[in-house]
């Protein structure tokens, strides 16, 4: 077909300004990435230099870069200490177990990394530096897509990627069939003089501008959920509901522009809670069954329906979710008063500590009972739960299986004041013993006791007794609404199909010439240039060769005056076209002769078709010349 070329990388990059500025508009930069600028001799600059200076520096990729970097880098003790916005009694303890380092994370705000000012401060320079680099190279690249590509260069042959041939077909025919083969591949191509100019590959630029764009959104978004979002915690035992007011929540949490008269106005039912378990095996207590069944309904008026939760199966209601978290026991006990009367008849839930739902927490009676006096007092009942007890003997009272195989529960009884009306804040699950006192058994130890269902403990002197009645369970619910998730989910897919398109599309420029040579032959030239080296180029080029040379075949080579065929061993050598190649050219190239080849170009490897390069047509005769390379041509 012809001679195809493609320049080594050390030369290409050494001559790649040159090349540019010789090629002219053709070499005209592929990329609207802002371009580097140096100065051997800074001139003195003022305010106004120097606040471009830094906003150069901002808005460029390296700046970027680090910025999204340091933003990583800061999420990392935000992911490793206790923060004050998730979980405040665990910031307390690790106060509490890190006497040393709690000054030192308070001053840099560890305890509140999302909300310090540090963070703010890189997440705020990411965010402008992400919109001075974008809302400039939009600019440009609208302007390419508005442009036609650049003409082609004088000189092709100085192109990475370059092929020629001969042909007897008009030009204006070349340049027609160069423009449909072109446009067939989905080139944007025109005709410019004598050339046809084409250029692919803009999605690399505009993915590479919707990657940008992308982490904008997620940044917003991220930025818009944490302002008005909403999270809250109810615990809820069989039989009992929720509604979504904020004195329902046991835990509530919100950004700092959440309007809670926003709240989706919805309520729910616990109808039952399942839970199912491995029995055997080496995955013995593994929840095999996790999920609350509950009839929930929209609106103050809105119709009852039954739906099941599951974990990482929410309900959705109007864009909240109720999140299935936890699950554990609430033994139901009755105390009665020295006359028999119940006083008090509860499921009191109790806080899991194991995996085997090993359960903790307190009875608080405030009212109804008196003591042998006739004095008003209040119980507190220390309690200890185990859904599968050992058995007596077995020396432990922690649970063997998360089901309430065996239940067992054990209390330690307190008389005294509770502190209900003190004004401070009091845990559920936590007794406070300041102003209590332990009942005595007979022995003068501290009353305490095992119940199975239906046991009873009588409180000394005949004052009152408290039963184990049976056993309900709980679930915990997380109530959340993160307003713009869905933007932050679509930004994140965005940002990685544009990463993947600035990544693996290459943008590339073909030029086909066609002109009529001194002896009448179209000499036909193909070039290509890529923003980046590539060997997919060349190959492309010589697809298209290909198939432009269906369209216009190679020209047959006119026989010497005076002369058949050439004899062997002969120092003249067919030339083709008037003369026009350089070198020991072949009597039939694959596509005819390189009219207008450079010097010491080969042909591309597949791009031929097939015959012989040094084989005379209708002759058995091969050329001497063809066997040995000219000076100066590759090998």
């Amino acid at each position: 077909m012809s001679d195809t070329k493609t320049n080594t990388t050390g030369e290409h990059e050494e001559g790649r300004d040159e090349s540019a500025h010789e090629l002219g508009a053709a070499g005209s930069r592929l990329s609207t990435a802002p371009r580097e600028e140096t100065s051997a001799g800074l001139p003195a600059m003022g305010v106004i230099g120097w606040a471009r200076w830094f906003w150069r520096q901002l808005t460029s990729m390296r700046v970027a870069l680090i910025l999204l970097f340091l933003l990583s880098l800061g999420a990392i003790p935000g992911s490793l200490i206790p923060q004050n916005s998730v979980d405040e009694m665990k910031v307390q303890t690790f106060k509490e177990a890190h006497t040393t380092l709690t000054p030192i994370y308070e001053k840099l705000q560890f305890f509140d990394v999302y909300s310090s000012v540090w963070f703010s401060a890189i997440y705020i320079l990411l965010f402008v530096s992400l919109i001075g680099c974008i809302v400039p190279r939009t600019g440009q690249f609208i302007g390419q897509l508005r442009s036609r590509p650049p003409g082609a260069p004088s000189r092709l042959t100085r192109l990475p990627a370059y092929t020629t041939w001969g042909t007897e077909a008009e030009p204006e025919q070349v340049r027609e069939a160069a423009l449909a083969t072109l446009r067939g591949r989905r080139f944007r191509a025109h005709t410019v003089g004598d050339a046809v100019a084409a250029e692919k590959g803009y999605l690399r630029e505009a993915g590479n501008l919707v990657f940008h764009v992308s982490l904008i959104v997620m940044l917003v978004a991220f930025a818009y959920g944490q302002l008005f979002k909403s999270e809250g915690a109810k615990l809820i035992i069989e039989g009992d509901g929720f509604s979504n007011t904020l004195t329902q929540y046991d835990d509530f949490k919100s950004g700092s522009l959440f309007d809670y008269d926003g709240l989706t106005p919805f309520s729910f039912k616990l109808d039952d809670f399942i839970g199912t378990y491995e029995r055997s095996g080496p995955q013995t207590g593994t929840a095999r069954t996790f999920e609350a069944h509950v009839t929930y309904e929209k609106g103050a008026y809105g119709k009852p329906q039954k739906t099941v939760i599951k974990v990482n199966e929410p309900l959705v209601v109007d864009g909240t979710k109720v999140y299935l978290n936890a699950h554990g026991y609430a033994p139901v006990v009755s105390v009665k008063d020295a006359s028999g009367k119940e006083i008090y008849r509860n499921a009191v839930p109790l806080l899991p500590i194991d995996n085997n739902v090993t359960s903790t927490g307190a009875i608080k009676v405030l009212d109804g009972y008196r003591d042998k006096s006739g004095k008003k007092t209040q119980l507190g009942f220390q309690a200890f739960f185990v859904p599968t007890f050992a058995g007596d003997g077995k020396g432990t009272m922690f649970s063997q299986f998360p089901a309430a195989d065996m239940p067992v529960l054990a209390l330690n009884a307190y008389h005294g004041y509770l502190g209900p009306d003190s004004g401070l804040a009091q845990n559920v699950y936590q007794l406070d013993k300041t102003k209590m006192k332990a009942f005595k058994d007979g022995d003068g130890e501290a009353l305490k006791q095992r119940l199975a269902v239906g046991d009873t403990m009588k409180l000394p002197d005949g004052a009152a007794s408290i039963t184990f009645v049976g056993v309900e369970e709980w679930a915990s619910f997380q109530i959340t609404e993160q307003p713009a998730s869905g933007w932050a989910l679509g930004g994140s897919a965005a940002a990685i199909a544009g990463l993947a398109a600035s990544l693996f599309v290459q943008r590339r420029r073909v030029w086909v010439r066609a002109v009529r040579g001194a002896d009448g032959v179209t000499v036909v030239e193909m070039a290509g240039l890529g923003r980046s080296e590539s060997a997919r180029l060349p190959e492309e080029l010589g697809d298209l060769a290909l198939t432009l040379h269906e369209l216009a075949p190679t020209a047959p080579d006119p026989e010497p005056a005076g002369s058949d065929s050439v004899p062997a061993g002969s120092d003249s050598v067919p030339t083709g076209s008037g003369g026009a190649t350089s070198g020991p050219e072949t009597d039939e190239r694959p596509c005819g002769t390189a009219s207008g080849a450079h010097k010491g170009s080969e042909p591309a490897a597949g791009v031929g078709s097939g015959s012989d390069p040094g084989r005379d047509p209708g002759s058995d005769t091969v050329d001497p010349s063809s066997e040995e390379p000219a000076e100066g041509a590759e090998k």
